[in-house]
């Protein structure tokens, strides 16, 4: 198994999350929140698609519906393998960060 980029990591957190509700446009509301940075919705859908092609999300399409012109929704599920990723990425993370001191908040 790969690494996770970061937005990867954040993109399949952001998934997990949001649960049933977690499309394009919440996943990229999402993003945007935990990183407080502006995000395109195109530099959200490159690494979804690296997400999805390594087996790490499902996607699901939803109904079509006329205020997105009969277009339908398409839906992420994060799998079991997209959760044993972030598992590794997140013990990779806890041990990086063991022994680094605290921060100053005066910086």
């Amino acid at each position: 198994m790969k690494l996770l980029s970061r937005i990867e990591e954040i993109i399949l957190i952001s998934i997990w999350k949001l649960g049933e509700s977690a499309y394009g446009m919440n996943i990229r509301e999402e993003v945007i929140k935990a990183t407080g940075e502006k995000w395109l919705l195109g530099a959200i859908y490159g690494p979804l698609g690296r997400l999805h092609k390594n087996g790490y999300v499902k996607t699901i399409k939803g109904e079509p519906t006329p205020e997105r012109g009969g277009r339908a929704k398409v839906y992420y599920k994060i799998t079991s393998e997209g959760k044993n990723a972030l598992s590794k990425v997140q013990k990779i993370n806890s041990f990086i960060w063991k022994d680094i001191p605290r921060f100053a908040n005066d910086q």
